[in-house]
């Protein structure tokens, strides 16, 4: 089609917009009228095509929206045939205005009848028209729709009427989400959707969606005073980066190699002059600060919903978190965020600080784009004690605030606008999980012993000061791993030693006579402090520079935190562990460091715990095989079952590919956990099994089966495995147990199953 007639002068210019977006800014105060009275005007997209072909010298201005196929309907146009409108349809892979949907980018040709993706509509008349100018039409990551302005001629857009074009495509936005009834059933979304994810935290909730991400409502989207804006916007730029480098400077020595590399990195990204010449020349069109913020958000977001490249979206990612810390500047929001009771909230993804936020808001649920089992969502969402699901790529897109969502914790699927029939059903399951609930609080004050008279001790896992409040609510014994790791992801800076110390004397305290076990900090891998930098970037994380490793290396750290805790301990009993040893001497290494403090403060005359009790963490299969180069050396010891697992599989537990593929009550990993609870008797070393295992039924039951006596889980597990524990005869079941094994069953799952139905043990 290149060789069309063209009609007009080859290669003139028509006039050009007034410069210094002059032109958006005229036309962006003639929309903010428009806007204010779009209820009384049923010809507003004739009205704003006009407004643009006029202002940009336009031969051609067209809007296309989605429809409820997905494909892209002409909906209005100054210079094509009227009678196109609500006929000419586009696919959204189809022709240029499709392939600015896909890609969620401007694009401008001075011919575009010779581009391979053009696609000839004769009923629109559009022979004459070559140059063309087209952008997306963006809301919450979502292309709702293209604007497209073309010339007769071969003119060549230049940066600042594709600048101009997209931020009146940002204020379109709002208008056309805001008639979506009236315009196109496709702008806002009502299709059911379903999604799977990972289970964060169990349990079942219905509520409406809260989006997390800020939002900058219509009203806010103009400046009355661009003077006044731009000030604003540079004071908030100024703040930001001001709180960056403060972050890199108070975090000092704790701040190691590519770590610092990440957050330098990051601060770059706060400099970068490009970005915020883009803040400040959408500002200077007409736009608030915030809305020029949100402008360049929403088209970084679209970028990153089609970004394939890990280290494209890794950036798109850097720059969007960004742009929601400037947003939060903007508007003054400096914590104490709140959503209407009994909503869901809906993330990307969320640090653990903002979270906490939310704890006092009656979320009903939580559903994040990024997040996996063992991350710090799945810990916070379990302290709040609500539903939660992580794992859901695309998420954002495709909720709007306010929508009706489904939680179901249990499955780890999420449902979006769900039909009738679905939340019917769903009311009814709820019910009888709370009938259930209430039955198992009546067992918070009856003991854990089997029906033969063997004693089970349960403990709960905790990471935040508000966990010790379950320890009440469910009669657990005490704290069989208390995270300390989690104090230092909720806070920008390094936590002060008098900071880490009043943090764990107010959990000793708390607990009363119940013991608690201080896990050492467990940094690194894919759990990154804000002041570390947001990631560490190794190929493997789970195998890498973390836990006692990155301990070890940089002692400053963990002895600050060992200072810390041997202070609050004062007269108590301390009880800590340290994480994913491999060695023997990693343990040994570490003892020493804590020793060293022990003597320092004898010394100096500092507060002593009246006795210290050492634990490891039997994480890696190479402790494992070591239990007894430990006797004499460590007090006790933990199985996490999470990460020995893992490594034992060599599979990663967060991929979804891996997730179902290997399990802990197969022959192979039943007989090692056997051979370590032996071990560990011949050591005279009491352990403890405190991974997600110990807090499901039945490999619970397997666990007590083979001979551990000591259990630790989430809060919520406590009643469940309560119930389960006084329903077993141990001394008839664990020789059935025992044969399965020896009879070389590859997973003793189903015979498990078998055997709790004969004997009738509650799961």
């Amino acid at each position: 089609m290149s060789d069309r007639s063209r009609p007009g002068e080859k290669g003139s210019q028509p006039p050009r917009p007034p410069a210094g977006g002059g032109g958006a800014k005229l036309l962006l105060s003639r929309l903010r009228a428009l806007m204010a009275n779009q209820a009384q005007d049923p010809k507003r997209l004739d009205r704003v095509v006009e407004l643009i072909a006029n202002t940009m010298v336009a031969d051609v201005c067209s809007i296309y929206l989605r429809s409820e196929d997905e494909s892209l309907l002409l909906m209005a146009t100054r210079g094509l045939r009227p009678e196109a409108v609500g006929r000419t349809r586009m696919k959204e892979n189809e022709g240029l205005v499709g392939l600015v949907s896909t890609t969620a980018r401007p694009l401008r040709l001075t011919d575009a009848f010779s581009h391979p993706r053009f696609s000839y509509r004769p009923e629109t008349g559009e022979d004459p028209f070559h140059s063309f100018l087209g952008v997306p039409i963006l809301r919450g990551g979502r292309v709702l729709g293209v604007l497209v302005v073309q010339n007769r001629t071969e003119r060549a857009y230049d940066d600042e009427e594709a600048e101009a074009l997209q931020t009146v495509a940002m204020v379109l936005a709002e208008l056309v989400a805001a008639a979506a009834d009236t315009l196109s059933a496709g702008l806002r979304q009502t299709r059911p959707v379903e999604m799977t994810g990972r289970t964060l935290n169990e349990g079942l909730a219905t509520g409406r969606v809260h989006l997390y991400d800020p939002v900058v409502p219509p009203t806010q989207l103009f400046a009355a005073d661009v003077e006044e804006e731009e000030r604003r916007l540079n004071e908030a730029l100024d703040a930001l980066r001001a709180s960056i480098d403060a972050m890199l400077t108070r975090a000092g020595p704790v701040l190691f190699g590519e770590s610092r590399d990440v957050l330098e990195t990051y601060r770059l990204f706060a400099h970068d002059p490009s970005w915020e010449a883009r803040l400040v020349e959408a500002v200077r069109t007409g736009l608030s600060a915030a809305a020029a913020v949100d402008r360049v958000r929403r088209e970084h977001r679209a970028r990153l919903e089609s970004a394939r490249d890990a280290m494209v979206r890794e950036r798109m990612h850097d720059l969007e978190d960004l742009e929601n810390r400037l947003l939060r500047q903007l508007s003054g929001d400096n914590g104490g965020r709140e959503a209407p009771p009994g909503s869901i909230l809906v993330a990307s993804r969320i640090g653990p600080a903002e979270l906490l936020e939310y704890r006092d808001s009656g979320l009903a649920g939580i559903v994040l784009e990024e997040a996996g089992a063992g991350s710090h969502a799945a810990i916070v969402a379990r302290a709040i004690g609500v539903p939660a699901i992580g794992a859901l790529p695309g998420l954002v897109t495709r909720a709007e605030d306010g929508d009706l969502m489904i939680v179901d914790g249990e499955a780890g699927v999420i449902h979006i606008r769900p039909g009738a029939e679905i939340v019917t059903n769903f009311h009814a399951r709820m019910a009888l999980s709370e009938q259930k609930q209430a039955e198992l609080s009546l067992l918070r004050d009856k003991p854990a012993i089997t029906t033969d008279g063997v004693e089970i001790d349960l403990f709960i896992n905790a990471g935040l000061s508000f966990d010790l409040d379950h320890l009440d609510e469910v009669g657990a014994k005490g704290v069989g791993l208390f995270r300390t790791e989690f104090q230092f992801m909720a806070s920008e800076t390094m936590p002060g030693l008098d900071e880490q110390s009043t943090f764990y004397k107010s959990v000793i305290e708390r607990a009363g006579d119940r013991p608690v076990v201080f896990r050492t900090i467990d940094l690194g891998g894919d759990k990154i402090a804000p002041f570390m930098g947001r990631r560490e970037r190794e190929e493997n994380p789970a195998l890498g520079w973390r836990a006692l490793r990155m301990a070890l290396d940089h002692p400053f750290f963990f002895r600050r935190q060992l200072r810390a805790l041997i202070r609050a301990s004062r007269g108590k009993t301390l009880r800590l562990m340290f994480p994913m040893v491999t060695t023997v001497e990693e343990f040994e290494a570490a003892r020493r460091l804590l020793d060293s403090e022990m003597e320092w403060a004898i010394k100096f005359g500092r507060d002593l715990p009246n006795k210290l009790q050492v634990g490891a963490m039997v994480e890696t299969p190479s402790l494992a095989f070591s239990i007894d180069s430990l006797k004499g050396k460590a007090d006790f010891l933990s199985i996490g079952t999470n990460d020995l697992m893992q490594f034992f599989f060599a599979a990663d537990r967060d991929n979804a590919r891996l997730s179902g593929r290997y399990d802990i009550l197969s022959r192979a990993a039943m007989r090692l956990l056997l051979r370590m609870r032996q071990r560990a008797d011949e050591a005279e070393l009491p352990v403890t099994v405190c991974g997600e295992a110990a807090g499901r039924p039945i490999e619970a039951l397997a666990l007590i089966a083979l001979g551990y006596r000591r259990l630790s889980m989430q809060s919520a597990r406590i009643a469940p495995i309560k119930l389960l524990v006084r329903s077993v005869d141990l001394s008839n079941m664990a020789p059935r147990v025992q044969a399965a094994l020896d009879a070389g069953e590859q997973s003793v799952r189903k015979t498990l199953l078998g055997i709790a139905d004969d004997f009738g043990v509650k799961i």
